[in-house]
């Protein structure tokens, strides 16, 4: 007989097998013998109390053989010899599922990367962080696999109704993610290991048949009577398809002024802005297990929030327990941080990107860019923050209170930072209707959780990256633009996702109607 059970546990209880199946017993009144073993089905913290708890969801084996869990594997046909071919613009999320999903129907996928693959991308990494140098087209934001491959691989969401998030995590596991991302309630795989499965997707599609070229950085798009026939890359190869995916993520500014520059349509959509806060992951695991020193079976502690202020929206972003503050530039002269974590979350830091809503209204000061208004004012922020930290992507900094307290801190904590902080007050870099509610924000959240509100975590600017400033509109039923024929837009830089998850479902989704269209013609 097989059984679903939910259990409450210690968390040294909830990593003993032994233990385990003898709750399993009891809540069944049975010998313990009779537990042949046990799948997990959810794992969650309960951490609200004083003692931190384990909730288990489980399926239990009682009086028959134990059977391994089945891991859903997915087939890939040859496309070597397919008539009909697709060119996906951007090798992130959105753009590599959405490979997969064309490849499942049949249909070959050209994706066309602006930037290089993820071993080569970690060089130019390193010469970022290490010399303050960024390169346009290979950096935290552009490379194979996306912005996600180096900034943290987190795979939570709250895009169920999106697509199917199951299939896309046992993707990731057929690629060689640990399974434990199949029942974590926030599943995490790690930068470290993230490379790997990227470069597994990527073998993939190009042993299926699919092409994947890197450092082709489209320029121009095709378009006749209004249906796009192809695009144009910056080294003069012109690449054609029956239909293009636009998955570029929501840093490739260029291709929104492309966009706007054919006037093809695009609209100014609300994003967020703000900093990035690190405190020592002791002091946020004791304030979150309520405790002096983290318990061994207890992951480092994580933390979100949100408050109102002034009629604006302030929330804890991307929160990287045990984690690292990165430099997220795309461009020269632009000062842009990040967050990643590795996948055992084991560096002496906590960081989480701390961003107050932005809403059309509030770049009114930049309306003579039109619909790209929004991308001008977080540009402009960015840049000041570089100006402000004096080069070399060193970023400007302040103490926490003193933040608060609008004080220029005399000295700076240890940070993860690696190109170096910069005391200064951030008045100077934030506009005023974000630096006044983030001031707020933390007063408010300190009285909330304990510990929270010291000088011992310091402030990071600028975590602007948080979504696309545009939304590339596409039709409802058809995901197609509404204006050019066989264009789809699609992922985060088009405005429809918000993370790794959510862009993969995304490109899978509009795969899906490119199949429905190919098939009908």
């Amino acid at each position: 007989m097989q059984k679903n059970i939910s259990l409450k546990l210690l968390p040294s209880e909830a990593v003993d097998e032994a233990i385990v199946k003898e709750y399993i017993a009891q809540a069944e009144a049975i010998q313990t013998v009779a537990v042949t073993g046990y799948h997990i089905l959810k794992h969650s913290i309960d951490a609200r109390g004083r003692q931190p708890w384990i909730n288990l969801s489980l399926k239990a084996f009682i009086n028959e053989p134990f059977q391994n869990r089945k891991s859903t594997h997915y087939h890939f046909q040859d496309v070597n010899k397919s008539e009909r071919t697709v060119i996906i613009i951007g090798a992130g999320p959105a753009g590599l599922f959405a490979a997969l999903q064309l490849i499942e129907s049949g249909i070959k996928p050209i994706l066309l990367e602006r930037g290089k693959d993820v071993r080569a991308r970690r060089r130019d990494l390193a010469i970022l962080n290490k010399e303050g140098e960024v390169n346009p087209e290979s950096n935290y934001c552009f490379g194979e696999g996306g912005a996600g491959t180096y900034s943290d691989g987190k795979l939570y969401t709250r895009s169920s109704k999106r697509g199917d998030i199951n299939r896309i995590l046992s993707l990731f596991v057929q690629f060689g993610a640990e399974e434990q991302i199949l029942y974590e309630a926030h599943p995490h795989i790690g930068t470290n290991k993230l490379p790997h499965i990227i470069t597994a997707m990527r073998k993939e599609i190009i042993g299926c048949g699919g092409e994947f070229l890197f450092e082709k950085k489209v320029e121009d798009f095709i378009i006749k009577d209004n249906v796009i026939k192809g695009v144009k890359t910056a080294d003069g190869n012109i690449f054609e398809a029956d239909a293009v995916i636009l998955a570029t993520g929501h840093s490739a500014r260029d291709i929104f002024e492309l966009l706007a520059a054919k006037k093809i349509l695009v609209e100014p959509k609300p994003f967020a802005l703000g900093v990035r806060v690190e405190h020592p992951q002791t002091l946020i695991d004791s304030s979150q297990y309520h405790c002096e020193v983290r318990g061994e079976f207890l992951p480092p502690a994580a933390y979100s929030w949100v408050q109102q202020v002034n009629g604006k929206g302030v929330f804890s972003f991307c929160m990287c327990p045990g984690g690292i503050i990165a430099p997220a530039a795309t461009s020269p002269g632009e000062l842009v941080v990040n967050g990643w974590s590795p996948s055992k979350r084991n560096n002496p830091y906590a960081n989480s990107g701390i961003v107050v809503s932005v809403e059309e209204k509030d770049w009114q000061v930049h309306k003579k860019h039109g619909v790209l208004a929004g991308m001008f004012f977080q540009q402009e922020v960015e840049k000041k923050a570089f100006d402000a930290g004096g080069g070399k992507f060193v970023a400007p900094a302040q103490r926490l209170v003193d933040f608060a307290s609008g004080k220029r801190s005399s000295s700076l904590p240890a940070c993860s930072y690696l190109p170096g902080l910069h005391s200064t007050s951030l008045k100077e870099v934030l506009p005023p209707f974000i630096y006044n509610s983030l001031q707020e924000g933390f007063k408010q959240f300190g009285k909330k959780m304990k510990g929270y509100f010291t000088n011992d975590a310091v402030v990071v600017a600028t975590e602007s990256r948080t979504s696309s400033p545009v939304r590339i509109p596409r039709n409802a039923e058809t995901l197609q633009h509404p204006q050019i024929k066989n264009l789809y837009p699609c992922g985060e830089g088009a405005g429809y996702a918000g993370g790794i998850v959510s862009a993969a479902m995304d490109g899978e989704r509009v795969a899906k109607q490119v199949e429905i269209l190919l098939h009908n013609h």
